[in-house]
């Protein structure tokens, strides 16, 4: 008679943690820099998102394409116009240690398709994804 002892399996969906499922994002920009330029950034890096940091390193918000777009007729505005006065999503992120459903479930509630993962001082470490 043979026992086979089970092995410990990659996570379940049903116990994976945001920190399982996040994508490390190293793409982050203050949130005093000006709309011309985060625009810029966001072009060039061909990313659908920017995560924004506040004067203390911590996450300020997740801006978008979308949030950029009334910006781009490059006009005197959009050089006077820091980042932090776009409307951007902000709090509440996810942690890692959330469980992924209940973060798709808030996701899905609030109508994102990505939400910044933050540690436990706030600064972001990733980027939960749709």
């Amino acid at each position: 008679m043979t026992i086979a002892l089970e092995r410990p399996t990659a996570t379940t969906a049903a116990t994976a943690t945001v920190g399982d499922v996040m994508n490390r994002t190293e793409l982050q920009i203050s949130d005093d820099i000006m709309a011309d330029t985060a625009m810029d950034v966001l072009l060039s890096s061909g990313a659908e998102h920017l995560l924004v940091r506040d004067e203390d390193g911590r996450c300020a918000g997740l801006l978008t394409r979308l949030h950029l777009a009334p910006f781009q007729a490059r006009s005197w505005y959009t050089e006077r116009t820091p980042v932090r006065d776009i409307l951007h999503d902000r709090a509440p992120f996810a942690t890692p240690d959330m469980p992924a459903a209940l973060a798709v479930a808030a996701m899905r509630a609030r109508g994102l398709d990505a939400w910044p993962v933050i540690d436990h001082d706030g600064h972001a470490i990733g980027l939960l994804t749709a």
